[in-house]
């Protein structure tokens, strides 16, 4: 009868060495929220993730900033539908610039979504969105990216893109000295040069300059087009008069 024996390392060459676990270092969030069913069921659903700890879960208060801030959350779930939902995420951004924010409950409307943006908000889920899309959003946000439903995406695309054509134009409008604003505006109105001399009291040769000058930055080559342009420019600034 053979006994049996601990095979060796000739055996079998090498013995299976066991392998570590690495450590999973769950991202701590905070869910705040009016609604109780949904702190409720946000809290058990995010409990059965591995790499989601689930710190607090509470309805707006005047302490719940100092709350969330103590306790050293990474992520807050925010419920968006809530009233002054965007100025909570406002102040947490100002007052832990490091915490990621993860709106829930957010309708798909332009206004909505690019004032969200606006306030710092770091991830979206959708009124219809699933259990498995808080979780994607979390992560997400953790890692520095941001997930958002495509139609959320498109918008806050459309958004950037209103405002960089915004931005090209201001940069684009020249730039006119207080005397040459003040010739544009006379220039509006239809006076000659005489006349625009004798209402500044300065002299017809200066005003002929500073009208080449007026003519050249708004590139412009009669001085009839300079009503136009400066009203099509005003109203593209307004508020914020350009020339005028």
């Amino acid at each position: 009868m053979l006994r049996g024996r601990r095979p060796s390392i000739d055996d079998a060459g090498s013995p299976p060495a066991a392998l570590p676990c690495a450590a999973i270092t769950p991202s701590r969030v905070f869910i705040l929220s009016d609604v109780r069913l949904f702190r409720e069921g946000l809290t058990w659903s995010l409990s059965r993730q591995p790499d989601i700890e689930v710190i607090g879960a509470l309805a707006p208060g005047p302490d719940v900033i100092a709350q969330i801030t103590d306790s050293h959350a990474v992520a807050v779930l925010l419920d968006i539908s809530m009233s002054g939902a965007l100025d909570i995420c406002r102040e947490l951004n100002r007052e832990t610039p490091g915490i990621k924010v993860i709106a829930f409950a957010v309708n798909e409307v332009d206004g909505e979504v690019v004032t969200a943006a606006e306030a710092g908000i770091h991830g979206y889920v959708t009124r219809d969105g699933s259990v498995k899309d808080v979780v994607s959003a979390i992560q997400c946000a953790v890692r520095g990216e941001i997930s958002c439903p495509p139609r959320v995406a498109a918008l806050l695309f459309q958004r950037v893109a209103t405002l960089s054509e915004a931005t090209q134009g201001i940069q684009a409008r020249p730039t006119l000295t207080c005397r040459e604003r003040e010739i544009a505006r006379l220039l509006a109105e239809g006076l000659s040069n005489k006349e625009i001399a004798r209402s500044l009291r300065i002299s017809s040769a200066t005003v002929k300059n500073h009208v080449h000058n007026v003519l050249e930055k708004l590139q412009i080559h009669r001085r009839g087009e300079a009503a136009a342009r400066l009203r099509r420019d005003d109203t593209r600034s307004s508020p914020h008069r350009a020339f005028l």
